[in-house]
């Protein structure tokens, strides 16, 4: 709604640019960024610091929790006299997957505590609120405003924003003023009240988590991912999870993986049973949504099912809440629906999901559909296809029925728990069989498909090597012995790991990409050849801890992500990374499970 507020300074009879844009003709105007002196967090708030000759000017952001109300003030520290800002609001109502291009109907008005911006008739409106200062209503356009990362992502790299009054604030040494953005219909609170709960609100969450300080940070990033899910016409529906910002919605796959770390790691037991139970209510045909969608045509947002993975993450989620909170209403409760799931894959579900009756192994896929989370998909392009058993969709099932037996066995559920254990003894069983790779000592990844090498049955064998496999060795319920659990470990450290996550290719393979960049073909393409995964680096200490025992060894490899705190977005962790080093951050600037396998692991090394 609101892009940025570009600001000017006026001290004694010199006028000071403190924003910067650039365009499309490779104009940079203003240059802003040659006042810039510094930039940081304190927390989770960015505080940027200004030189203003020799007055020092500092800008603060933050967000209401739980609102759609943003925060900006200024506090002019250091100073000779008064500094005059002129504020200038950019503006749009768009999708945050699309630029605004044209003219459109955005209009500004006058109201009592500032300007009231809207885009057309029906809209919701939001306001720009001064606590002090002046403005006059100057409606005008600035055209062509460029974005370097989306020209080189091969998107649309322009945009056209809509001014709607400028800002007039004085500030004289030790004074401070706020701007306050909102789309709620109630007066924002005093800023100085606002930012003393946010502040108090941070420093709980950390009291909770006792660890260095990059652990602490993390902690205050996962904060900014978990969210209250409503429906198109706005009724709570229970909480969720951000996948990551700035271009994902909340996944169901995501939500799993990351809940433990976000939540159980961070003592915010309470929402982990929230967001089990929001999903228990969305499980369709024993699946678990895919996805959020963010709203179709009809403003629709009806959830998609096309997932494997996410349904099984889900009995890990549930089992890693249980573990921690002993919450036997809880357990009561998803028992069913999760006695449910398993009977729907037996039987089988979307997808071709289903159970082979000949090994109880769990098989998936149809052509033109992604399941897992190798998900990259361009038009009728899917990239990783990984029809057939996947090697992590059956160390998930396995730990799904190691999970069942226990939960019948507590809800006294005799019957189901000898079947569990039945289920479990055979996955195991030909599980090892099947996908052990002997001339490489490590694990295939994906058996029974239409690709790879064929066995002595004859049989396909994809055994490509992937991180995928790691998971039979880092999950609750390992299907491995020391020796191949060993191996395992040995061959993702020497193919795949790197300081900030484990690549999802190994550089030997012929269609292994080094680094992640091009249009959205190539990107695509890419994304699962080679490209790092920081999620992974949880699950990869979490199994070199299990197969070694040493507790100084794995906190040394989970610390090579904290310098990456520092660059990128701030106090984050990014989605992906170039395969090749340096390994530069790509997508996501900020991804939750990224954040929550950091957390979760961390919590785990003891």
């Amino acid at each position: 709604m609101v892009v940025k507020l570009d600001a000017m300074a006026r001290y004694g009879n010199i006028t000071y640019d403190l924003a910067t844009n650039e365009y499309l003709d490779g104009t940079v105007a203003p240059q802003g960024f040659r006042q810039l002196q510094s930039f940081r967090l304190e927390g989770q708030t960015p505080v940027w610091s200004w030189l203003i000759g020799d007055a020092v000017l500092e800008q603060r952001l933050w967000m209401v929790h739980g609102e759609n109300t943003t925060y900006l003030t200024y506090h002019l520290l250091r100073a000779a006299g008064p500094v005059t800002l002129e504020l200038q609001p950019l503006c749009t109502w768009r999708d945050y997957h699309w630029l605004q291009r044209g003219a459109r109907d955005l209009t500004a008005r006058a109201v009592a505590d500032g300007i009231e911006v809207c885009a057309h008739s029906g809209a919701h409106p939001y306001r720009i609120v001064l606590e002090r200062g002046d403005y006059r209503l100057a409606p005008d356009w600035h055209w062509n405003i460029a974005h370097r990362a989306e020209r080189a992502r091969g998107l649309d790299d322009a945009e056209d924003l809509f001014r709607p009054a400028i800002i007039t604030l004085t500030l004289q040494p030790g004074e401070s003023g706020a701007v306050v953005l909102t789309a709620e219909s109630h007066s924002p609170v005093p800023s100085i009240q606002s930012f003393a709960n946010e502040q108090r609100r941070q420093q709980e969450l950390l009291v909770r988590t006792p660890a260095p300080e990059w652990i602490q940070q993390l902690t205050l990033a996962a904060d900014q991912f978990v969210v209250e899910r409503r429906d198109d016409k706005g009724t709570a529906l229970g909480t969720s999870v951000i996948a990551g910002y700035p271009w994902f919605s909340d996944w169901g796959r995501d939500t799993m993986i990351a809940l433990p770390g976000l939540t159980l790691a961070t003592g915010r037991v309470d929402r982990a049973a929230e967001i089990l139970r929001t999903f228990a209510r969305f499980v369709s045909e024993g699946m678990l949504p895919n996805r959020f969608p963010d709203g179709g045509p009809d403003g629709s947002n009806a959830p998609e099912y096309n997932t494997v993975d996410a349904t099984l993450w889900y009995f890990i989620a549930v089992d890693a809440c249980l573990r921690q909170t002993h919450d036997a209403q809880l357990r009561h409760d998803l028992y069913p629906v999760l006695k449910d799931i398993v009977a729907w894959h037996l039987r089988g579900t979307r997808y071709g999901i289903h159970v082979d009756s000949a090994d109880s192994l769990l098989s998936s896929g149809t052509a033109g559909v992604q399941l897992t989370w190798m998900d990259a998909k361009v038009g009728d392009w899917v990239v990783t296809p990984r029809i057939g058993k996947c090697v992590e969709i059956n160390a998930l099932w396995f730990n799904a029925l190691m999970i069942m037996r226990a939960l019948a066995t507590e809800e006294g559920d005799s019957g189901a728990a000898r079947h569990f254990t039945t289920l479990a003894e055979r996955v195991a069983r030909n599980f090892n069989e099947r996908f052990w790779f002997a001339p490489g000592g490590y694990l295939a990844d994906v058996v029974d498909g239409p690709e790879g090498m064929t066995d002595a049955a004859g049989r396909h064998m994809d055994v490509s090597v992937r991180p995928n496999q790691i998971f039979a060795v880092s999950l609750p319920h390992s299907l491995l012995d020391k020796v191949r659990s060993r191996a395992v470990v040995a061959t993702c450290a020497r193919e795949l790991w790197t300081p900030v996550g484990l690549r999802s290719l190994a550089p030997g393979d012929p269609r292994y990409i080094g680094v992640y960049q091009g249009g959205p073909r190539e990107r695509d393409g890419a994304y699962h050849q080679g490209t790092v995964w920081s999620w992974l680096l949880g699950p990869f200490v979490s199994a070199h801890f299990r197969v070694h025992g040493d507790l100084e060894a794995a906190r040394g490899l989970l610390a090579g992500m904290a310098a990456h705190l520092r660059e990128g977005c701030i106090g984050q962790v990014s989605e992906i990374f170039d395969g090749d080093a340096p390994f530069a951050a790509r997508g996501c600037y900020a991804q939750a499970w990224g954040v929550a396998e950091l957390l979760r692991c961390w919590s785990e090394l003891k």
